[in-house]
């Protein structure tokens, strides 16, 4: 085979397998528009996407014609052509490209394969540096911010406790099965060992949660929206959390094991996070200082694509200083939403709405149609298909996330008048669905082509599977069984907060019951309430045409007053003056908690009229 025919041959096959991919996400979503169109709940699109993926994976798998990648032959050619003393730069270079797991499993075992399926297996830094972004930087544009910090003390501790609880406790039980059972597992023919940094390690990337089927339902329903934000934002900072932490263990995963390296790399951790958060805080700042202080809301179409191009930015730059380029998007994705938002024009309030929506749609539907494809394209073996660690696995992810949710809601209820009711704390354990992070980073590992690796990335598919299909399907008759409040307004709901009592649901899931009459003295959110003050008074005059100025927040400051007038536009000033709209257009009233509704408890309120609230 000559190159000019093998290099057409490559070239007639992945114009196949994107074919092929774009024929399944268009078949996804008419799909998804039968589904919505008939309100079918017993499945989800995600689950349709691995279902399509599956067919498709195996049909390519036992019905295209078998043979030896075009890889994998150019590969021996090169090989064979090595001994020659005419081997060309060009093909050695071409040689030396040929290092990732797939040709080194060819090498190893020759193993014939189907052409189409060895094209359909991409590199995973497509993974990382295409498909993840997109929904990363969507989760924090889109976030209902309101309730996000309403609850944000829950959140973060679900988030960060909750994630290291069920890093080292699913790392722990992992290796336990492993090493117990090892003994029956070596009469299996399975003799695969773990270290329990390697353990701890896939205990980090199975912990991170993906709950895109159940909250796409609770949107579709309009469920509790307090449910919905401690949902959504323990899922999205945890996300952060476990990349953030599984690179720390990756990183220390060197030499001997002591009680001093656990500290060094939750260390490690501590720094990446923090580092990464403010890249992505100081790009979203850069960017809403570009959008003020320029006229490029005239052109709509270059305020779009500099919004999107900056918030990519951001991931590329956490990249290259070895942070988390995920954390880096989702607080830039925030610090935008926050700062930059209010600065664009109407076109582009409504189009970077749109375009992030899209692509965050097509990422997620493509990550799990390529899981569906993978599980017989992928050609494992049976020695990466080990029960045991599939059965500890399972279980160690159902128990985490109980030792996770219920102990650490007992201890927040200690402290809050609005309590976390059990039938929330029941399905924010049911909503525990792993999906496209952990399959990523699984998939990243899987390219050293290790035995333990392997089964990593095997376990993972499994689990994927079972959680988004099984728990997607079920969703709908676990609001039943528990009871949880459907058909709420979340716009009426933050009007009549203030008026009315917070409702209770029971762990029985009885009829819901007014929570006693709030305290004289109303418990404050207290960190909210000092970030609204200091965003108020220092960092939206400074970022965003807030119609109040820094002198205003300062009088008697005469640095701030200097650079009230560097930092004050003239659209600020026509606010102050009140020429403009002196209403809060500009505050983000859905982005931040107004001061008034800091309060975990509220008075009682006589009626519920305007009030949603439904039981399905």
């Amino acid at each position: 085979m000559d190159s000019t025919s093998s290099n057409d041959a490559v070239h007639k096959f992945d114009s196949v397998t994107l074919l092929m991919f774009m024929g399944l996400l268009v078949a996804t979503i008419l799909s998804i528009w039968i589904i919505k169109h008939f309100r079918l709940r017993f499945i989800h699109e995600t689950g349709l996407s691995i279902i399509y993926g599956v067919i498709v994976g195996a049909a390519v798998t036992y019905l295209s014609k078998k043979g030896e990648s075009y890889e994998g032959m150019e590969y021996e050619k090169l090989i064979n052509q090595s001994d020659d003393s005419n081997l060309t730069e060009e093909a050695l270079l071409r040689l030396l490209s040929y290092s990732n797991s797939t040709l080194r499993e060819y090498t190893c075992k020759r193993k014939p394969d189907t052409v189409l399926g060895s094209k359909m297996v991409f590199n995973p830094e497509i993974f990382f540096y295409v498909l993840l972004p997109p929904i990363i930087f969507h989760a924090g544009y889109s976030m209902k911010r309101k309730h996000f910090f309403k609850n944000f003390g829950a959140i973060i501790t679900f988030a960060f406790v909750g994630t290291l609880i069920s890093t080292f406790t699913i790392g722990g039980i992992i290796y336990g099965v492993v090493e117990g059972l090892r003994p029956a597992v070596i009469k299996t023919g399975l003799d695969t060992r773990f270290t329990f940094q390697q353990c701890l390690w896939y205990g980090s990337i199975i912990s991170a949660t993906d709950p895109v089927t159940v909250l796409a339902i609770f949107h579709d329903l309009h469920v509790d929206v307090d449910l919905y934000a401690l949902v959504f934002g323990e899922s999205v900072l945890n996300d952060a959390v476990a990349i953030t932490l599984a690179n720390a263990i990756d990183e220390g995963d060197r030499g001997e094991e002591s009680v001093g390296k656990v500290f060094g790399t939750i260390g490690m951790f501590l720094g990446i996070f923090i580092g990464s958060f403010v890249m992505g805080m100081v790009v979203g700042s850069v960017n809403a200082l570009i959008t003020k202080f320029t006229k490029i809301k005239e052109f709509p179409l270059l305020e779009s694509t500099l919004l999107l191009l900056m918030s990519y930015t951001s991931y590329l730059i956490a990249e290259a200083l070895s942070l988390s380029g995920i954390v880096s998007v989702l607080f830039c994705g925030i610090f935008q939403a926050h700062y930059t938002f209010n600065n664009l024009s109407d076109d582009s309030k409504k189009n970077t709405k749109q375009i992030f929506e899209m692509l965050n749609f097509i990422s997620e539907n493509f990550v799990f149609l390529y899981i569906g494809v993978s599980v017989f394209t992928r050609n494992f073996s049976a020695t990466q298909l080990n029960p045991w660690f599939i059965v500890g696995a399972f279980l160690a992810m159902i128990i985490s996330r109980a030792v996770n949710i219920y102990p650490l809601s007992f201890i927040l209820n200690l402290g809050r008048k609005h309590k976390i009711p059990a039938s929330v704390q029941h399905m924010m354990m049911f909503s525990g669905l792993r999906g496209a992070i952990a399959f990523a980073l699984a998939i990243r590992k899987a390219t050293e082509g290790t035995p333990q690796v392997q089964i990593f990335l095997t376990t993972t598919i499994i689990l994927v599977m079972l959680t988004v299909i099984g728990c997607g399907a079920l969703t709908l008759s676990m609001l039943r069984w528990l009871k949880i409040r459907v058909g709420v307004d979340d716009v009426a709901e933050t009007q009549t907060l203030s008026t009315s009592s917070p409702v209770h649901v029971d762990a029985t899931g009885n009829a819901e019951q007014p929570l006693p009459p709030a305290d004289s003295k109303a418990e404050r959110a207290r960190m909210v309430k000092i970030w609204n003050q200091l965003d108020n008074a220092i960092f939206k005059p400074i970022l965003t045409h807030y119609r109040v100025t820094l002198s205003e927040n300062f009088p008697d400051n005469k640095c701030c007053g200097l650079l009230s007038r560097v930092l004050t536009t003239d659209e600020q000033l026509e606010r102050a003056s009140g020429h403009g709209n002196r209403e809060d257009d500009d505050s983000d009233t859905d982005i931040i908690v107004d001061a008034d509704e800091l309060t975990l408890n509220h008075p009682q309120s006589p009626t519920h009229e305007n009030h949603k609230n439904h039981i399905i």
